[in-house]
């Protein structure tokens, strides 16, 4: 059983009707923190923070902002204290779509939220250069980024050609500064997509986590998973699907499993 489980989860213009259902499927999920995407300052969402205190996620961050309420946000919910972490050189011109926090659980880290803007704002590119700038100085030990990129590997993941060579090589500068995408640390080349466009239907693996060396160790599990109401399964956005984007689960492990005799995948024994 892993230490710590993280979702990270766009749940679509801050739930909606659909809060209940999103709400059972993360206690079903069992996780010990969240990362939410569009998350707003409206009652829907107001509704979905207290019902993850009830599930014992009572320590809560959220960038949402009563001045701008349908403005997507971020929120973090946890079992453990959430300290925000406020760093020079973060994407400040979209601060709502970035959210940093040393969480002090047995085995403590930092984590953080992302919400990438998509091309057409032309935010997108600064804010992925902020980002990029943080993890080459990164000092502050085992840490993880999670959250919706809007980016993706020019073919690996998308069915159809749509990521710009800038996206791909956004990923492939975080893989060389140690920053791991996780699915793919653990899963090499499966495809699996967790947006579908609305208008041709193809999938896209927008949804993402990144480790640093320090965490790497202690990487379990990443897998992403379609919310659906109970009862119903689903394998991509459907009218069963309780938001248009697949959550993405990553288990840690409380110690560095490698020492305890687990396997080694072959793509993390080549970095190591």
């Amino acid at each position: 059983m892993s230490a710590m489980r993280i979702v990270s989860w766009n749940i679509r213009a801050g739930g909606g009707r659909r809060v209940p259902g999103i709400a059972d499927q993360i206690a079903r999920w069992a996780p010990d923190v969240v990362a939410l995407s569009e998350f707003r300052a409206t009652p829907p969402s107001a509704e979905l923070a207290r019902a993850l205190a009830g599930q014992g996620l009572l320590h809560q961050l959220s960038t949402a902002s009563a001045k701008l309420p349908r403005a997507n946000s971020l929120l973090l919910a946890s079992r453990w204290p959430l300290a925000r972490v406020r760093l020079r050189g973060a994407p400040g011109a979209d601060s709502s779509r970035w959210l940093l926090a040393r969480v002090a659980s047995p085995c403590a880290l930092t984590l953080g939220a992302m919400h990438v803007p998509n091309r057409v704002t032309g935010r997108k590119f600064p804010f992925l250069d902020a980002v990029l700038g943080l993890v080459h100085t990164w000092r502050r030990g085992p840490a993880l980024l999670v959250g919706d990129t809007n980016s993706g590997l020019i073919d690996l993941d998308e069915e159809v050609p749509a990521f710009l060579v800038e996206e791909d090589g956004w990923i492939r500068g975080l893989e060389a500064a140690g920053w791991a995408d996780a699915f793919r640390l653990l899963r090499g080349s499966e495809r699996a997509y967790t947006w579908y466009s609305p208008n041709g239907g193809n999938g896209f693996r927008i949804d993402q986590a990144f480790v640093n060396r320090a965490l790497r160790p202690r990487l379990g599990c990443a897998r992403h998973e379609w919310g659906a109401a109970p009862g119903r399964r689903t394998r991509r956005a459907n009218r069963h699907a309780l938001s248009d984007h697949a959550a993405l689960l990553i288990d840690l492990d409380a110690q560095d499993r490698w020492s305890r005799g687990a396997v080694r995948p072959a793509r993390l024994a080549a970095q190591r």
